[in-house]
């Protein structure tokens, strides 16, 4: 009954956004920039990894990509797109300190709270965090005491602590290879650095460990304290484990079936997390192989509780959707956005087969799904133009050309890496940026309402979720037939803004 309930809240939700709108839902059509030279690749340690960072780093405001490449070299893309709404251009630009082999995906975030982007570089060998400075310069942090050891790192995310002056770092490692009984059930463990006195020490070991891919810091609860989720691949875990969260507390814990928590297993891959139902709690995507999975959020019990709502609601995307390959489909990438600007978030998922996985669809394109006015979802990647067929990891859904409308900029595993830019918006569109004072200037933790026709809309600002890969830009809102909605800020700690009153299509900042 409890499922029923909260299905039928949240097509309210969107039926009520829907109904004051007169724009009737449209697929947005993405034109297929030439491809970039690069091309994520190696081995077996390889098959999982490919994560994609989208952040400015020159100032300019146009976001550049800095892509993993596994055994070939990462690379820092230049986004050189002369002026806003004009066909996306990138270049080549890596500084050599950048040109790193074994990167299995990368973050950007201010870890010094100077202002200046830096990058948690995850890696099949040491981790790295690179200082970012001026034009996209970067040097290796060396005043912080953060060490790695030679982990196969495939997941990250990042949060501030209370009184800390430097954020908390999970970094979620995959398979242990040194263990002689690998690999599978001889995954490795979340890695926790926590600052003390404006350093990192040895990081506190999260365990168990079931070969993470995905996890997220995420203020699930509103309450102002983050929490760890962690997406676990079934694969190498194999019996015994489980999806996790974990409660941060000072020493923290696995949240369990006596908090409300629900034991589930599945090939997780990568998290996407959004409100979408208007209530101010996040719901979530999950992919995987065979099980692309939305949970809806469900603030009764007044615990982290989940339920699945997939076939409710469209989104199972389990099988190709184009091609004669009808084998399970495997989901990377995941992100919310919406693409057609009617106010509604749509899902963009990345897939592609882990290596020849025989059970598992070979040509296996990526999906698109587009929110509808009753709330649910219908695949539209094909009519789109991004139904690409290339393996598929992680993924970039942003606004590339700073037209307001969101693009898309794939990695894939021995092809070229993609970009598809999306047609002009067809509604409104809001973008906001949230600033603070340092050390955490990014306001992570901070979450954003804007109040319009249909409802309020809100977004948590994270580093973390997706694949093995996150951006770093202003928040996104779609709009449809608003020229003015009302906005305010919730800052870590639960002290808000007033509402602004703001004019639709340009960008809005708050500084606390």
């Amino acid at each position: 009954m409890r499922s029923r309930i909260l299905m039928v809240a949240l097509l309210g939700a969107s039926a009520g956004n829907a109904l004051a709108e007169d724009k009737p839902v449209s697929v947005p059509v993405f034109d297929q920039r030439p491809l970039l030279d690069h091309v994520y690749d190696g081995g077996w340690e390889h098959f999982v990894g490919g994560g994609l960072a989208a952040f400015d780093c020159d100032g300019d405001a146009f976001p550049d990509l800095f892509a993993a490449g596994g055994a070939n070299p990462a690379k820092l893309l230049r986004n050189t797109t002369d002026l806003p709404g004009g066909e996306l251009t990138f270049h080549d630009e890596t500084p050599e300190v950048m040109r790193i082999t074994g990167v299995t995906g990368a973050y950007p975030l201010d870890v010094d709270g100077d202002g200046v982007l830096d990058l948690a570089i995850l890696r099949v060998g040491p981790d790295m965090l690179m200082r970012g400075k001026s034009k996209c310069a970067f040097e290796p942090f060396t005043d912080l005491g953060f060490t790695s050891g030679d982990h196969w790192t495939t997941a990250f995310s990042a949060t501030w602590e209370e009184g800390e002056s430097l954020p908390t770092l999970a970094f979620g490692t995959y398979v242990d290879r040194s263990d002689p009984d690998g690999p599978f059930e001889a995954c490795d463990v979340t890695l926790l650095y926590r600052p003390k006195g404006g350093h990192y020490g040895e990081p506190l070991r999260l365990e168990p460990g079931f070969c993470a891919l995905s996890m997220l810091f995420s203020d699930w609860s509103r309450t102002g304290k983050a929490d760890l989720r962690v997406s676990n691949d079934r694969h190498y875990y194999v019996r015994g484990g489980q999806e996790q969260m974990w409660a941060m507390g000072a020493d923290p814990r696995l949240y369990t079936a006596d908090d409300g928590w629900r034991s589930y297993s599945l090939w997780g891959m990568g998290i996407a997390s959004r409100d979408l139902s208007g209530d101010g709690f996040p719901e979530v995507y999950l992919t995987s192989i065979g099980d692309q999975k939305f949970q809806a959020f469900d603030p009764a019990p007044g615990g982290p509780v989940w339920r699945d709502v997939t076939y409710d609601f469209g989104t199972t995307a389990h099988r190709p959707h184009t091609g004669e390959d009808g084998r399970p489909s495997t989901g990377w990438h995941a992100a919310f956005g919406d693409v057609n600007t009617d106010g509604r978030d749509d899902i963009f998922v990345a897939k592609g087969n882990v290596e020849q996985m025989p059970d598992a669809a070979i040509e296996d394109p990526n999906t698109l799904l587009l929110q509808g006015q009753d709330g649910r979802f219908t695949e539209v990647a094909k009519e789109a133009g991004v139904a690409s067929m290339a393996r598929s990891r992680g993924a970039a859904l942003v606004d590339l050309n700073l037209d307001g409308a969101l693009d898309i900029a794939v990695v894939n595993r021995r092809a070229r890496m993609e970009v598809w830019q999306n047609a002009p918006p067809s509604g409104n569109w809001l973008k906001v940026w949230v600033s603070a004072p340092e050390p955490n200037t990014q306001a992570v933790g901070a979450f954003v309402e804007v109040r319009r026709s249909g409802g309020i809309q809100a977004q948590e600002i994270t580093v973390g979720g997706g694949h093995a890969g996150g951006a770093a830009v202003p928040l996104h809102f779609g709009l449809a037939t608003d020229e003015e909605v009302d906005v305010r800020v919730i800052w870590p700690g639960g002290a808000s803004t007033e509402w602004r009153r703001i004019k639709a299509n340009g960008e809005v900042k708050f500084e606390k």
